[in-house]
């Protein structure tokens, strides 16, 4: 695994901390450690800490097309989100925003967006094909920052509902 400590005493950036934070507040126990390579696609992310590509949870933000609302889909890295699929999970079709939306609605950038930590209230949607691992690799904030969950303890700490989402 390519990893590293922070140096004692270095403190996280903010939209780390505040993962850590969440996780905290939720009484999920993880630890955020950072990766020497990015981890911004879910390729780069299983290299990095040496996981299967289905492992990492990808955490995409959509836009309701109807509502406006944002919908956080936590996807396994293997799966590609299949819209209609997600519209009748959903209950509306869903669109893909912008980066500004995503940073708006979530307080991170693309390529860090935690499945927990986010600056609004999200509704979240977890792929169940998570759960054919003992664990999973999610962003912590940044590119470089990632956690490993248990998915039975992520869907708690996030109040995701499961299902399909191909």
């Amino acid at each position: 695994m390519s990893t590293s400590e922070p140096h004692s005493g270095e403190p996280h950036p903010p939209a780390v901390q505040r993962v850590a934070d969440a996780a905290a507040a939720k009484g999920l126990k993880i630890k955020i450690v950072r990766t020497e390579k990015s981890a911004r696609s879910a390729e780069e992310a299983a290299a990095a800490v040496g996981a299967e590509v289905g492992q990492i949870v990808k955490s995409l933000v959509f836009r309701g097309r109807d509502s406006g609302m944002p919908h956080l889909l936590l996807v396994s890295g293997a799966n590609r989100v299949e819209e209609t699929t997600m519209t009748g999970a959903l209950g509306e079709a869903l669109e893909r925003p912008d980066a500004a939306y995503v940073r708006e609605v979530t307080g991170f950038a693309i390529g860090g967006v935690a499945p927990l930590g986010a600056t609004s209230d999200i509704a979240v949607y977890m792929d169940e094909d998570l759960f054919r691992y003992a664990t999973v690799w999610a962003a912590a904030g940044s590119p470089n920052h990632v956690f490993e969950v248990v998915p039975l303890q992520l869907r708690s700490a996030t109040g995701a509902r499961l299902g399909p989402v191909k």
